[in-house]
């Protein structure tokens, strides 16, 4: 264990506010501690001599010395008993105590004195606004919740309180098992990350899960889970799915990449498993603390019920999972040892009459063939099955082929005792087929998690003092956005752009059309106007003698469409030939909790229509990169579909690393969008730049 392991394995708590009214929180804590904890319990109150039979104490200075204070004090004497902790060296605190940061201003402000004084004395705050902590090695139940964990390997952290009472007393029920809980509250001091980190350090603890609404410093949490999920598996339920941060965004990046993509990839990214619903979480962690990853993802199907049997099989065709393509061999031996009407091909079906030699025969076939990665037994109850011989055979199965084996044994009560014994051995069952092939896909990911290589980003050699000028003259602005004016900013990078100026009059236009062979584009210099081509803001195959007066056509087209807006010129730049090539899209939207988040798709004027995009918080490496051009739906297209000539993937791949590079050396950088980046066989180049800085952050 790690820093906080007293936090879980106290000798001595201290229960600061515990008193002996009924209804009271500080009663229901020493409550639950008196009946169940093996260390010694101290009630701390001055009004008492003794609380519920214990001798108390009227502070803390008077009291032994505390491995943990639980403090369930009113809100305005919280500061001061904190101090006293503090004081007396006890490093562990619990604050259940409400009316933080959640009840307002004043709350607010109470909850930063907390946060002082717990640096002050190099305090572990659990809270405030917390349910309390468990830990079931130790029978400790330091919560005024009304039930306690069973024992388990499972360790569990929420955001809720509530959602913690509501999990346990199904969790009993169901004989699921935990070793931590933690209820997090504020998050003052302690967060999700700092129990990531303890729970991955803690060999008695096979799987981490929770419930959140957000995580305070998301690239924290990705490194520290990042390395966490190469041992121990991460299901996670996020709350919150919505789109709403996207809402004043001002960039196409930052309209697509709202802050549940933010969520998306950064747990991806973290190796988390993210879970749609408590139910999936607890099924996901029920596989996860007692199976093996599979080997392959071919699963095989056996069960005595057809319509079950194509329940499951669809439950697979919808999973990361596939039905295994049983062998010539597999499929002979299931042909002896079945009745000729049974189905022998995947699922096998052996029928209603199959007794326990039946279904342990197809199962013990089926985990032999080399195809197969894992099982699901599907059992409809009969008048020949005995689920807890049933049960009995699929230990014995499981452990001879070491494959994972979920069951799904259909019924109430009369699969209550086979399910107990399953458990006890390590395999979940399931009532809902969909269920059990969930559990083994979760096996899968995590799988996968532990596989997936990670490299580090590549440094280039890039211009920053040259990027940083070009961002700094937003200062000298009205407003924080920078266009296509700051091109040498990817010049700076060495992301490519075609050759071009930006120009003033129509004459120096002109003399930079003729320094520019062939044909040019010409194109409004605005910060204030986003969509240059809707206003006829764009004038595209102009030839030197247009110049001049499509110089002054867009300039005045742009007037009316917007007259206060600044205009800063006319930006004259070679036209590339488009033939063969694909428009996307870089950009990059900052987080609030994961920080840059990178974007990669289709670009051109239907990024926001068909918004076929990829996304990852920055830094990446190469392999992160080139995965974000093979995500697309279009990734085809630039890798030569249907006779098109393949585009150069390894520059798009260079410049999202390029761009990576620059928003990480940049926090200034809210929001930016290189937007199209035309890609073909001979390279990308760079057509339009927006990008919002913050000015305070330069």
């Amino acid at each position: 264990m790690g820093r906080l392991s007293e936090l879980f394995a106290p000798e001595t708590v201290g229960v600061i506010g515990a008193t002996e009214r009924e209804g009271a929180v500080g009663r229901a804590i020493l409550e639950n501690l008196h009946q169940e904890f093996t260390g010694e319990v101290v009630p701390i109150n001055p009004s008492h001599d003794a609380v519920l039979g214990l001798e108390a104490y009227p502070d803390v200075a008077s009291a032994p010395p505390l491995d943990l204070a639980v403090v369930v004090v009113p809100p305005p004497v919280v500061l001061e008993t904190i101090r006293e902790i503090g004081e007396a060296g006890t490093q562990h605190v619990v604050v259940i105590t409400a009316g933080f940061a959640e009840s307002g201003g004043e709350g607010a402000r109470r909850e930063a004195e907390l946060r002082e004084i717990a640096a002050e004395y190099d305090l572990n705050v659990v809270g405030p606004n917390s349910l309390g902590v468990m830990s079931t090695p130790v029978s400790m139940n330091a919560t005024f919740g009304p039930e306690s964990a069973r024992d388990g390997s499972i360790s569990f952290m929420s955001q809720s309180g509530a959602f913690i009472t509501a999990v346990l007393d199904w969790a009993n029920e169901q004989g699921i098992g935990f070793q931590d809980v933690v209820s997090l509250g504020n998050k003052t001091i302690l967060d999700e990350t700092d129990f990531v980190r303890e729970w991955g350090d803690d060999s008695e603890t096979d799987v981490i899960i929770g419930y959140l609404e957000d995580i305070d410093a998301g690239d924290e949490f990705i490194r520290t889970a990042r390395e966490v999920t190469e041992e121990t598996p991460i299901v996670l339920v996020k709350s919150g799915r919505t789109d709403a941060g996207a809402q004043a965004a001002s960039s196409h990046t930052g309209a697509i990449a709202g802050s549940e993509r933010a969520y998306e990839a950064g747990l991806e990214q973290a190796g988390v498993i993210r879970a749609s619903s408590v139910q999936e979480l607890f099924d996901a962690a029920r596989s996860l603390s007692g199976l093996p990853a599979p080997e392959s993802d071919g699963v095989a199907i056996v069960t005595n019920a057809g319509g079950p049997g194509v329940l499951t099989t669809d439950a697979v065709g919808d999973s990361s999972l596939r039905m295994a393509d049983f062998t010539d061999e597999t499929i002979d031996k299931l042909h002896e040892a079945m009745p000729d009407e049974a189905n022998v091909y995947n699922p096998i079906d052996a029928i209603g009459d199959a007794d326990i030699d039946r279904f342990g025969r197809a199962l013990e076939i089926a985990l032999a063939d080399p195809n197969v990665g894992s099982a699901v037994v599907v059992s409809a109850p009969t008048a020949v099955i005995q689920y807890d011989k049933l049960a009995e055979v699929v230990i014995e199965k499981r452990q001879d082929f070491e494959k994972p084996v979920v069951t799904c044994l259909m019924g109430g009560d009369r699969a209550r005792a086979a399910e107990t014994v399953l458990r006890e051995f390590g395999i979940p069952n399931y009532f809902d087929p969909a269920r059990a092939v969930g559990g083994l896909d979760a096996l899968a990911r995590y799988r996968d998690v532990r596989q997936r290589t990670s490299d580090e980003p590549t440094a280039f050699d890039v211009d920053r003092e040259r990027a940083r000028e070009i961002l700094e003259r937003v200062e000298r602005r009205d407003g924080n956005r920078l266009g296509i004016e700051s091109m040498a900013l990817l010049d700076a990078y060495g992301i490519p752009t075609p050759p071009g100026e930006i120009v003033d009059d129509p004459a120096r236009a002109r003399e930079v059309a003729e320094a520019i062979e062939g044909d040019v584009v010409m194109k409004i210099v605005s910060p204030d106007i986003t969509h240059k081509s809707d206003i006829g803001g764009v004038k595209v195959g102009v030839s030197d003698d247009e110049v001049y007066d499509a110089y002054e056509d867009v300039v005045a087209r742009a007037r009316n469409y917007q007259p206060d807006a600044t205009i800063l010129g006319v930006q004259v730049q070679a036209m590339l030939d488009l033939e063969g090539t694909t428009e996307t899209i870089v950009g990059m939207n900052r987080d609030p909790q994961f920080g840059p988040l990178l974007l990669f798709g289709l670009g051109g004027i239907f990024v926001e229509i068909l918004e076929d995009t990829s996304v990852r918080v920055a830094p990446i490496g190469e392999s992160a990169a080139r995965e974000m051009v093979d995500e697309i739906r279009a990734a085809p297209l630039l890798r030569g579909a249907r006779g098109r000539e393949p585009a150069d993937v390894d520059a798009i791949v260079e410049t999202i690393q390029r761009l990576s590079q620059l928003v990480t050396d940049f926090p200034a950088i809210l929001e930016l969008d290189v937007n199209p980046l035309v890609a073909g066989p001979d390279g990308v180049q760079a057509i339009d730049l927006r990008l919002t800085v913050d000015t305070e952050d330069l």
